[in-house]
């Protein structure tokens, strides 16, 4: 069992939860993913590691509560234990020779960008980092972007927080101001993504995305997490969750994510109720 040594919430939907698993601490890098069951029936869910704490043995795991799993395991607290924390899966981003990149980061997705900005930080390189949210009440991880970025700019929809616009308003200007990246890394809702990689293929900057398909086993035997990158398949588990963002079909990868919305808003509610009468 692997037990919650911190919880906090991050935001009315998101919560950051520490979990003792040391050999997944010992191996975890930037850009990888766990699977996480948080009861003994539940689902199997994939979720990016946000952080990780080798002498500590920790893994932090950064969701937001849409469906019936993620709010379950928002229901667990400290000192509870998780039924299963299986990895570290996937492949870990690659940052060797970067001097200077923009990390995009948009909502939740955030958490997914802040471990990759905060290794390329380690790691000497010049951080430029752009989050996007909704409004002020979803902002994440700003204190802890800013603490790992030479340059950090706060977007919002409204205006309520940071600067009025999208996150691409602020990467089209840096660029256009003359900033030269070697890679822009760029993590979100894929429609986000789509449109960053529009941006960036008229100045032919290198983009790189991470994406999270549907999921279910995590080893590439399900072939639920396929996508198509450059004409071909892929599966994200294996060989991804980062592809180079100029390749991949977006408008597919939109429309099977958006295969199982109703199902899972239905099982959010039925598992509301059920807590409800308990």
């Amino acid at each position: 069992m692997f037990e919650i040594i911190s919880k906090r919430e991050l935001n009315p939907t998101v919560s950051e939860i520490e979990v003792y698993a040391p050999l997944v601490a010992k191996k975890a890098e930037a850009g990888q993913f766990v699977i996480v069951r948080a009861i003994e029936d539940g689902e199997r869910i994939p979720l990016t590691v946000a952080d990780y704490d080798r002498e500590k043995g920790s893994v932090k795991i950064i969701f937001q509560i849409v469906g019936a799993t993620t709010f379950t395991l928002n229901q667990l607290k400290k000192g509870d234990c998780l039924a299963d924390f299986v990895g570290p899966l996937g492949n870990p981003t690659e940052t060797e020779g970067l001097k200077k990149v923009a990390i995009i980061g948009g909502g939740v997705g955030s958490a997914i960008a802040y471990p990759i900005a905060k290794k390329l930080h380690n790691l000497g390189a010049t951080v430029h980092t752009i989050a996007g949210f909704r409004n002020k009440d979803l902002v994440i991880l700003e204190d802890e972007f800013k603490a790992v970025s030479d340059k950090f700019i706060l977007m919002s929809d409204d205006g309520s927080a940071g600067e009025k616009g999208l996150v691409t308003d602020a990467l089209k200007t840096l660029i256009e101001n003359g900033e030269n990246y070697d890679e822009v890394i760029a993590i979100g809702p894929v429609i986000m993504m789509k449109f960053v990689c529009a941006l960036t293929k008229q100045y032919n900057v290198k983009t790189i995305i991470s994406m999270n398909p549907i999921m279910i086993d995590g080893t590439g035997m399900c072939g639920g997490c396929r996508l198509t990158v450059g004409g071909k398949t892929k599966f994200a588990c294996v060989d991804g969750p980062d592809f180079d963002g100029h390749l991949v079909d977006f408008d597919e990868a939109m429309s099977r994510g958006a295969m199982y919305k109703e199902w899972e808003r239905h099982k959010y509610e039925e598992t509301c109720n059920l807590f409800k009468k308990a």
